[in-house]
């Protein structure tokens, strides 16, 4: 006797561990907190301290916790400006686990006097073309 399967799951193509959706019908958000990201500056040296909050709607794959926070540590020593560290995390997720919409915020620590907030969406909005200096 042949076993029935329920319907294919695609697999995960990014670095990030992901496990099978139960309610892929529905739309829903999960939002997910990173208080303690650090990465360090490229010019500087020093570290970056950032809290990242991911949004996303799930397809038919959710992000794994663990998988996450390993990966985000590999940021750790890391040499990366704040704008390219948000858009590659970004990116590696949305890989990972094809949502139907995802945004990233990292909101960093102040030095020097000046915080940097960075969001970054998937799918990427229609942008204007780059303003000619």
């Amino acid at each position: 006797m042949k076993r029935k399967r329920g319907p294919r799951v695609p697999r995960s193509n990014g670095p990030i561990e992901c496990f099978p959706n139960r309610h892929p019908g529905r739309d829903y958000e999960i939002r997910i907190v990173c208080p303690e990201f650090t990465a360090v500056c490229p010019k500087t040296g020093q570290p970056d301290f950032a809290m990242l909050t991911l949004t996303y709607v799930p397809d038919a794959l959710c992000l794994e916790l663990k998988s996450i926070k390993l990966y985000l540590q590999s940021y750790r020593n890391r040499g990366i400006f704040h704008e390219h560290v948000t858009n590659q995390i970004l990116d590696d997720f949305a890989r990972s686990c094809h949502p139907r919409k995802m945004v990233l915020v990292g909101a960093f620590n102040a030095r020097g006097g000046i915080a940097t907030t960075v969001t970054a969406a998937y799918p990427a909005p229609k942008s204007k073309p780059p303003l000619k200096v």
